[in-house]
């Protein structure tokens, strides 16, 4: 399944965006509310999130375009 692109929300610091596989959101949606860290693989690195200083996430369904014309 294609990858997709999300944004992590903290307490004290500015969000982070990166795109994960599905399998690697379901995880992190699941462990969200826990406690502790969890380790998230991303496509550009692996990101390590204390769950109690994560407020939110955002899940894009679509992929960004550019141009005209597109359908």
């Amino acid at each position: 399944m294609a990858n997709q692109r999300i944004s992590i929300g903290f307490q004290a610091s500015p969000p982070v965006a990166l795109r994960v596989a599905q399998d690697e959101l379901d995880k992190f949606t699941q462990a969200l509310g826990g406690e502790g860290w969890h380790v998230l693989e991303g496509e550009d690195g692996t990101l390590r999130l204390s769950l109690p200083n994560v407020l939110w996430i955002r899940v894009e369904k679509d992929e960004q375009r550019v141009g005209f014309g597109l359908t």
